[in-house]
Formats: C-alpha cells, sequence, structure tokens
C-alpha cells in the first residue's frame, strides 16, 4: 500500500488542545453533574442510592419537556408531531423504569445503613415528577405547599397546576374531530384532577371500532404506551421499596408501601383502557 493510501486511511489527531475549557465540557456540563454528589453517610452504597436519584431526576425533566412538546403540537391540530414526541417519551420512560435495577437489590439491612441520611426527604417532594404527575391530569393543589420555600420551582409548578394537562389536550382534539366530549369536560377548573367519563369512553371506542390507521387511532396507542410504562414505573416503585423497607411508614411522613399500592392501582388515561372492552 502506498504511503498516500496509508496516510488517506488513518484518522486524523483528534483536537486536543483549547483555550478554555473543552466544548464537551461548556455543552454537557459534565463537571457540574459529576460534582453534586455529597453523600452524608459513610455507607459506599450510599452513592448509588443518590446518583440513580439524580439520574431519574434528569429523565423526569426530558419526559416533561417531551409530554409538553406533545400537548403544544395537539393544541395546534399537529398529531404527527404528538405522537413523535410521545414514541421517544416511551424510550425514555423504558430508561427512567431501568433505574430502579440499581435500588431493587436493596436489603432491609443494606438500605437502613443510611435512609437515616435522608430526614425527611422523600421522593413524592420531587418538583418535577410532580409536573409530570400533573401532565398526566393527576392534580392536586396541595402538592405545591412542600415547594413554597424554593419560589421559582414554586412558581413553575404553579403555572403547571392551571395549564391544560396532556390529556385535556387530547379530549379537546377529539372535541374537534367530531367526537361527543361534553362541553363540562371542555370548560372545566384544569387545575383539579381530571375523572373518567363515560362519554370519553365512548368516543375511544368509536376511535378504536374505526380505521386503525387513522392519526387518532395511533395517538391513542402511542398515550396507551405511555400509560403502560407509568404503571410499570409506579409497580417497579413499590416493589423496590417493599424489598427495601416492608410495610415500615415512609420518609417524609408518607404511608410507604401503602400509600405506593394505592397509586399503582389508578390507571393513566383511564378511558383508553375500559373503552377496549367494548370494541
Amino acid at each position: 500500500m502506498s504511503q498516500e493510501a496509508q496516510d488517506i486511511q488513518e484518522p486524523e489527531t483528534p483536537h486536543l488542545d483549547f483555550e478554555g475549557t473543552t466544548p464537551y465540557e461548556d455543552y454537557v456540563k459534565a463537571d457540574v453533574l459529576t460534582h453534586l454528589q455529597h453523600t452524608l453517610s459513610d455507607d459506599p452504597g450510599e452513592m448509588v442510592f443518590l446518583v440513580t436519584t439524580q439520574v431519574m431526576e434528569l429523565w423526569f425533566t426530558v419526559i416533561v419537556h417531551e409530554w409538553e412538546t406533545a400537548a403544544r403540537a395537539l393544541r395546534s391540530d399537529d398529531v404527527p408531531t404528538a405522537i413523535a414526541a410521545l414514541k421517544r417519551s416511551v424510550r425514555e420512560l423504558e430508561a427512567l423504569n431501568a433505574s430502579w435495577k440499581p435500588l431493587g437489590q436493596l436489603t432491609p439491612q443494606q438500605f437502613n445503613s443510611y435512609r437515616s441520611a435522608l430526614g425527611e426527604g422523600s421522593g413524592f417532594q420531587s418538583a418535577m415528577y410532580r409536573r409530570m404527575e400533573f401532565l398526566l391530569g393527576d392534580k392536586s393543589a396541595s402538592m405545591l405547599v412542600p415547594h413554597r420555600g424554593a419560589p421559582r420551582v414554586h412558581a413553575e409548578l404553579e403555572k403547571a397546576l392551571h395549564e391544560p394537562s396532556l390529556y385535556d389536550e387530547v379530549l379537546r382534539l377529539l372535541a374537534r374531530r367530531g367526537h361527543a366530549i361534553p362541553d363540562e369536560l371542555l370548560t372545566r377548573d384544569v387545575s383539579r384532577r381530571y375523572e373518567p367519563s363515560e362519554a370519553v369512553e365512548a368516543a375511544w371506542t368509536a376511535v378504536y371500532a374505526g380505521d386503525p390507521g387513522d392519526d387518532v387511532a395511533r395517538l391513542g396507542e402511542a398515550l396507551t404506551n405511555v400509560a403502560e410504562l407509568v404503571w410499570r414505573w409506579r409497580n417497579d416503585h413499590l416493589v423496590a421499596t417493599r424489598r427495601a423497607m416492608g410495610a415500615k411508614p415512609g420518609t417524609g411522613g408518607s404511608a410507604g408501601v401503602a400509600w405506593l399500592e394505592k397509586r399503582a392501582q389508578k390507571n393513566v388515561f383511564p378511558e383508553l383502557w375500559t373503552a377496549r372492552s367494548h370494541v
């Protein structure tokens, strides 16, 4: 092989010398991310608990972004963009749910070795997770109370509380497509928790009895995939907690496993599930 041919095949030396921080650092902020871990116990297992929880918060953030993107698209009747955002969120939910794996094998002794470091801290205090729940239609003004001491976070949650949820935008789309969605649902107080409706169930029954290639039917399936993975998230959380601490009260004053069991029984986008019995 000629020297010229070798020169063409050999990779160029990457640029190593920069005036300041690397472009990678400027974009990713890796130095910030990897120095946010401040453990409060001497137990070596606390680090994985802390990092895993922080990773969960990052996934919450991107999933909220996807669902807000989908809601905006639905307001503009742009169903393909909404479906694309929901499909991305499905992959992100799968990654989020996998976050339980490092924690799912904790024995009570291992968890108790650093549990006291949490104090009254609890996952239900996560503002970004609360925004996820609000987008799913599970609204509650009382969930703003823990965040009164953080003005920016409180303002963002209050804004999310009073905005239509992702499912509210779906119902409005159904109405614009000719389905008989009652006015009281279209004009309801969106700061309150969504309750299932027989009329919405009938609308989804009609959608699923029609053309499976229709964009609303495909939207329904994308939403169902999201709902299924949220349900799996709740169940994985329940199992991991039950394994680590049994039926003891949770941190932050919650009922622990009992509270998680109630959450796991609730369907997301309920009429998408019940309508299937009537098709």
